[in-house]
């Protein structure tokens, strides 16, 4: 691509590295890119972050055609600037675009896009521990026509934000609720898509969450309301009789790209890796016995977030609510291996020069 350059007439000023928070600032650019059903994709730019105009009737405020993505930009301790695994994401974001009828990025545009917009914003990238650069890539239907149809004309964005940990709690054990009632996804759905329509009906069941004291939400499938899917914005793993259960891939799961990671981690490791279908029943059962040592949720936001309770009909906890060894260094491990401080055997880590 031929991505031209517009230049912002005043730059911010940049957040405190030791009080970022998550999502909470913004560099000074972005990238945009238009798709025309008769001229494919055209004008790739990066120009100002600053506010869209959009037309009162344009598709995406109606029917909520739009797909997003989320990695990482992290600063080693030599100053190098290292991206992971980039390329599932961009293949991601193409299977998640053709579920809902979006044009389908390439995916070395995808990485030349984020590639550049980061060098051009790499002041913004913080050194502190636990912090990086999160990248937001997203695409939506733009154009105006009220009617249940794909769009003639998309718009595809990256925005940037540097950030500290997901969580205010940090790499702390986070109390869980089970949801048994309402539905995040079902197969033939979008579930395995990362679009806003999944996350949006996950909103009602977090807020009663919240008031009850509990950090995220645990669904469970949409059909028989009884096997362990997902933990709210994250994959989920529990750790029983020594081997790693997480839900099975099969169209209602995200399918993470920290969950893949993790998966080869704990393999390589000799760690037996089981990726079938956990009913709540055996879970619980597992806990109450003492047979489920741990649980943690993984994605890009996080890392790791290790549970130390569940909440299903009553309270369960286990590995007296503290961070278990698996949990650790996994998250040694992959953030290491992220930052540049291990070494990376898997290839993962795309260096921006």
């Amino acid at each position: 691509m031929n991505i031209r350059f517009e230049e912002t007439k005043t730059l911010k000023e940049k957040p405190d590295k030791n009080a970022l928070g998550f999502g909470k600032y913004y560099t000074d650019y972005m990238f945009m890119m238009d798709w025309y059903e008769d001229k494919g994709f055209t004008d790739p730019r990066i120009i100002p972050y600053g506010p869209i105009e959009f037309d009162p009737a344009s598709l995406v405020l109606h029917y909520a055609q739009e797909t997003f993505e989320g990695l990482k930009a992290y600063k080693t301790e030599e100053g190098k600037i290292l991206l992971f695994r980039p390329d599932m994401n961009a293949k991601r974001f193409q299977k998640s675009n053709e579920r809902l009828c979006m044009p389908v990025l390439p995916v070395e545009d995808f990485i030349q896009a984020i590639v550049e917009l980061v060098k051009k914003e790499k002041d913004w990238i913080p050194d502190v521990a636990g912090t990086s650069l999160y990248i937001r890539p997203f695409m939506f239907a733009y154009q105006p026509k009220l009617g249940v149809h794909a769009a003639n004309h998309y718009k595809f964005l990256i925005i940037l934000s540097p950030v500290g940990s997901y969580y205010k709690e940090g790499l702390q054990p986070v109390k869980i609720y089970v949801e048994d009632e309402l539905v995040r996804a079902v197969k033939g759905g979008t579930g395995f898509a990362k679009c806003g329509g999944n996350y949006a009906s996950s909103i009602l069941a977090q807020m009663k969450a919240e008031e009850m004291g509990y950090s995220q939400v645990l669904w469970l499938d949409g059909v028989e309301h009884k096997y362990v899917e997902e933990v709210g914005t994250m994959n989920a793993m529990f750790v029983i009789d020594g081997k790693i259960i997480t839900a099975p891939l099969e169209g209602s799961v995200l399918p993470g790209v920290t969950r893949d990671s993790m998966i080869q981690l704990l393999k390589k490791k000799g760690y037996i890796v089981e990726e079938r279908k956990l009913s709540i029943d055996e879970l619980i059962q597992a806990a109450e016995e003492g047979r489920l040592t741990e649980a943690f949720g993984t994605g890009t936001a996080a890392v790791i977030s290790p549970i130390g309770m569940l909440c299903y009909k009553g309270n369960v906890f286990f590995n007296n609510n503290t961070i278990g060894k698996i949990s650790q260094m996994l998250y040694d491990t992959l953030t290491g291996i992220q930052t540049g401080k291990l070494e990376d055997p898997f290839g993962w880590t795309y260096e921006i020069k």
